[in-house]
């Protein structure tokens, strides 16, 4: 008993002080952004017309507006709420979407049996009572393929959005941070404040490939000595200007404010609404963390630092009202100045950290995302403009994740439809007003992020298009094994030693790229496995489930097929595979079948099969043969397709498939990179795809 008590103590110990680590790691990459928006809120929110007349009800009705923000949406949404919503750990838009395709069968490609066995168990911990509600919502989609669509498109626009806020993100927080060199040297030329900004989004968007292990240990001492320095202020302006201002935590101050500025009032809310960017962050980046980690970091110190912040800046503006333009340098005692710039800078470069971790684990393309920033710096100049179009892609990106919330609520987590109807009345009135002040300011600035979303949205469906077709192609035109087989004595097809890996997206038979090779050059390997890759719903694969095995294909030619995600390490796979299967034939099982799943994880949250197949008479014939075969070398067979769409085709769909998918498809990463494929053992075969 002793034993197992001590044991069960140091497992407690050892989860607490992981989860503590874990804490400490969120500060350099979730809550950057979040954190630096005081720089910038108080002049991006006056910057709509306010006027300030006697008393302070403008200021206080500010600081009540953010305070409440802050709380019903980073706190009462993300932290309670929608961080429970993960998919195994993982999160962000698509995982939401993930969650409904695997539950409620919502997306729209229809999973194979294999796919939906394995998800089934992987999901065997969440509770099967479905609703009546539950029921009808996921008919109506099964039924409308229209509304599976409309689905996939709010989801797409979730993303484009979450993209364009990592190219606005660094931009905003950097700019506004490197002006603040202008409250001391104010006769500084514009040029120069925009050079210095370029100078640091460089760096920090070369510090991303450190990693997020790395970088969260680097750049979390300084949002921890941010946070304590701006909450620091915060009390000493409290204090020193004006106590009083804790009344405006009460939403009266709300009710006031709207009351005295109307329309104006209502038109500062595109800048309100930056105190919560950043919010979206935290669930993107779960996937780095946990679930406890991200709130005990956010509810223990990020939250309350933030509310000392804006609580001191407001303090501070009620008695300097001049100031509104530059309100958070002011702010800061003259004593104390430097080292609070230095570290706001700094900070910034965390606070840009966090969105490029969520933006670069869906395209891990972050020198476009680098170039991109640099324009909308160069080009802008003004952060009240960049401001406007920073607003309308932090609120579009949470009211997605609102309206996928409400299918998580009603048909994943089976609760009633009265409690996901409520989620989105009180989130959704909140978001809406929000998104409704960020429309009126598409002319300033707000329409960048649309143009953003557009362009990636028309991408991003070209290529799930373009993609469509040629696996289309593909397997309309596979040959099936036994004709293979039986034209192998007619065209006199020689075999060589060693190993060939065929990779190809078709699921049964011989892929056409194979066909068209042994046509060309009738020979091949002595021993060939076909890998079929599939993507799955599922983002993570338990290591005990990730080799299964089948038999196909007579003893003259054994014949492999398996499928995967992304192999980072050729060689690694290459022996555990042939491992496993030297362990299945040395079973000599000739009536059971083996299918080999491995999957990869490398950043995006889709993972893949590798199905393997073979019948063999002799087991320890088959075991030596196979031995010899891979001593005998091991190459990699892809191919390098031309996709273009067949001379029937309309103008519209020659411009989709022959333009732009082909220059995504040249400009997109060559498949042997993806799959970690040594050049020196790669077989590349050429053939045109005419869809």
């Amino acid at each position: 008993m002793d034993q197992e008590s001590g044991a069960t103590q140091d497992s407690r110990l050892k989860f607490y002080k992981t989860t503590l680590l874990l804490a400490y790691q969120t500060f350099g990459v979730v809550y950057g952004d979040l954190c630096t928006s005081p720089i910038y809120v108080y002049k991006s929110s006056f910057a709509g017309g306010v006027q300030l007349h006697e008393g302070n009800h403008e200021i206080f009705g500010v600081l009540s507006l953010v305070f409440w923000t802050l709380t019903i949406i980073p706190l009462c949404k993300y932290m309670i709420i929608v961080l429970g919503a993960n998919d195994n750990g993982e999160g962000g838009t698509f995982a939401l979407y993930s969650l409904l395709c695997r539950h409620s069968r919502m997306g729209l490609l229809k999973s194979s049996h294999l796919e939906h066995e394995f998800v089934t168990c992987c999901d065997s911990n969440v509770s099967t009572k479905e609703t009546r509600a539950s029921l009808v919502i996921k008919e109506f989609f099964n039924k409308h393929r229209s509304s599976r669509v409309v689905l996939l498109l709010v989801v797409l626009l979730g993303t484009s959005m979450v993209i364009g806020d990592g190219i606005l993100t660094p931009a905003m927080s950097v700019l506004s941070a490197v002006y603040g060199i202008q409250i001391k040297a104010p006769d500084l030329h514009e040029n120069y404040t925009v050079a210095i900004a370029c100078v640091i989004l460089v760096g920090v968007f070369a510090l991303q490939h450190c990693g997020t292990h790395r970088i969260g240990f680097l750049f979390s001492p300084i949002l921890i000595a941010w946070l304590l320095c701006v909450s620091g202020v915060g009390i000493y302006n409290i204090f020193h200007w004006n106590p009083d201002v804790v009344k405006a935590l009460s939403p009266y101050y709300i009710y006031n404010f709207f009351k005295k500025t109307g329309k104006a009032g209502w038109s500062s809310l595109g800048g309100i609404v930056l105190c919560a960017t950043g919010a979206e962050a935290m669930f993107a980046d779960l996937g780095h963390f946990s679930e406890l980690s991200v709130r005990i970091a956010f509810t223990g110190l990020v939250y309350p630092c933030l509310v000392l912040a804006y609580m001191g800046e407001a303090a501070y503006l009620s008695k300097n009202r001049g100031d509104l333009q530059s309100s958070f340098y002011k702010a800061v005692p003259d004593a104390i100045f430097l080292p609070v710039f230095i570290i706001a800078t700094l900070a910034t470069v965390v606070g840009s950290q966090a969105i490029i971790s969520a933006t670069f684990s869906i395209i891990k393309v972050n020198w476009v995302l680098m170039i991109l920033c640099l324009a909308v710096v160069v080009g802008f100049r003004d952060t009240a403009t960049i401001g406007n179009a920073y607003g309308l892609a932090v609120i579009t990106v949470m009211f997605v994740t609102t309206l996928l919330m409400f299918l998580i609520i009603s048909t994943v987590w089976n609760k009633h439809v009265f409690l996901a109807f409520l989620f989105v009345v009180i989130f959704g009135f909140v978001e809406l007003s929000y998104f409704d002040a960020c429309l009126a300011k598409l002319h300033k600035g707000g329409w960048f992020p649309i143009v953003v979303s557009a362009v990636v949205l028309s991408l991003m469906s070209i290529w799930h298009y373009g993609t469509i077709k040629k696996q289309a192609f593909e397997l309309e035109n596979k040959v099936s094994l036994d004709c293979l087989l039986r034209l192998g004595p007619c065209m006199g097809i020689a075999r060589v030693p060693g190993v060939c890996l065929v990779y190809s997206h078709v699921t049964s038979g011989v892929p056409p790229m194979f066909a068209h090779f042994v046509t060309n050059f009738p020979a091949f390997h002595q021993i060939l496995i076909f890998v079929t890759i599939q993507s799955l719903i599922v983002p993570k694969v338990p290591v005990s489930d990730r080799f299964h095995v089948s038999r196909i294909g007579p003893p003259e030619v054994p014949l492999f097929r398996y499928g995967y995600k992304d192999i980072r390490d050729s060689y690694a796979f290459e022996t555990q595979l042939i491992e496993k299967m030297s362990e299945f034939l040395k079973r000599d099982l000739s009536s059971e079948q083996m299918v080999v799943i491995e999957q990869c994880l490398h950043g995006v949250k889709t993972r893949r099969s590798r199905e393997l197949r073979f019948q063999c008479q002799e087991a320890s014939e088959d075991v030596n043969e196979l031995m010899e075969a891979e001593e005998a070398g091991v190459v990699y067979m892809i191919g390098h397709t031309c996709v273009i769409s067949n001379e029937a085709s309309c103008i519209l769909k020659k411009f989709v498939i022959n333009v732009v998918y082909g220059f995504l498809r040249r400009n997109s990463r060559s498949s042997a990179a993806s799959l970690g494929i040594p050049h020196a053992a790669l077989i590349e075969v050429g053939r045109v795809y005419r869809v």
